[in-house]
């Protein structure tokens, strides 16, 4: 378990590339090449406070990307607007798990990350390692192909969409994620600065450097050694492969970040750890706080959704 003391002026192994709010500026303008427009189709789903649909949109590269819409069935003027994003590999989940928040009056948006667990489709075409982990798909031929600027180019379009409905004040907008989830939160904040409030449990996406550092065979960064293994075990193209990886860290992401911050973590993670962690929160600088439970690790964290409850309903 670490002391969190020990690492609060932590702020990563990262070299911020001269470039990289440039980078991220130019692939924000891109998204206007495919446009915001999006379908539904009608989910049948037995509720009685919550109407469900399919919202399916492009992403870039021409990938058809798949959300969960659910809408509270007795509308009022204005809604506020929740964003949903998933942990590694799987889906957003059932649709049954959002009908609370529908319940309190949101309306919420869960998107499937393209090529995992969900519907979403994704269209990446690289010469590069496919063979394990998303983290590592396109590095070996620059940012602008790496899966991960695509999947959070995914979660700005996301918002801008739940923004754009009707039923949604675009000046109340929420997001929460764990895992990959949480660093698909804290992305999204970054890239959307118009987001109001975020709660992200032990986000994912952070310090690769340090958790390869650290020894990642054995964490979610398992992918990094194992590319090394399998594609560079001379390690000649460490210092590229690293610096290619620095265009998705959240730790340089997070600078930009408006919402308010609520970061749950676990201290005896071992699955994402703290201090990869640490190197993204400490680099927030819009207001946040911090709540760790000192006995639990990369999994279900009790108690600290109903004391968060509130974040989202005042």
């Amino acid at each position: 378990m670490i002391h969190i003391d020990d690492w609060k002026t932590y702020k990563g192994l990262g070299q911020k590339p001269k470039d990289f709010d440039s980078f991220w500026e130019k692939q924000l303008a891109s998204l206007n090449d495919t446009g915001f427009d999006y379908e539904l189709i009608p989910y049948d789903l037995a509720s009685f406070v919550a109407d469900a649909y399919h919202l399916y949109f492009i992403g870039v590269g021409g990938a058809k990307i798949h959300c969960q819409l659910l809408v509270p069935k007795k509308k009022t003027l204005q809604h506020k607007g929740l964003l949903q994003f998933h942990g590694y590999h799987v889906d957003a989940g059932d649709w049954q798990d959002k009908i609370g928040w529908v319940a309190e009056g949101f309306v919420v948006l869960a998107m499937d990350a393209r090529g995992q667990g969900g519907l979403s489709e994704d269209c990446t075409q690289t010469k590069g390692t496919v063979t394990k982990g998303l983290i590592v798909r396109g590095v070996e031929e620059g940012p602008e192909n790496l899966y991960y600027t695509r999947v959070f180019l995914d979660t700005v379009k996301a918002a801008k969409i739940l923004m754009s409905l009707e039923e949604v004040d675009e000046k109340k907008i929420y997001a929460q994620g764990a895992s990959q989830g949480g660093g698909l939160t804290i992305a999204c904040a970054a890239l959307v600065p118009e987001i109001k409030r975020i709660i992200a449990t032990y986000p994912f996406l952070s310090d690769y450097r340090k958790a390869y550092q650290m020894g990642a065979q054995t964490s979610a960064f398992e992918e990094i050694p194992y590319w090394f293994q399998f594609k560079d075990p001379l390690h000649e193209q460490e210092e590229a492969f690293f610096q290619t990886l620095e265009y998705i860290d959240i730790q340089h992401l997070a600078p930009r970040i408006k919402a308010d911050v609520y970061w749950l973590m676990g201290l005896q993670d071992t699955v994402v750890p703290p201090e990869t962690q640490l190197a993204t929160y400490n680099n927030i600088q819009s207001p946040k706080k911090l709540f760790t439970l000192p006995e639990y690790g990369h999994e279900y964290l009790p108690k600290i959704s109903d004391k968060l409850r509130h974040v989202f309903l005042d």
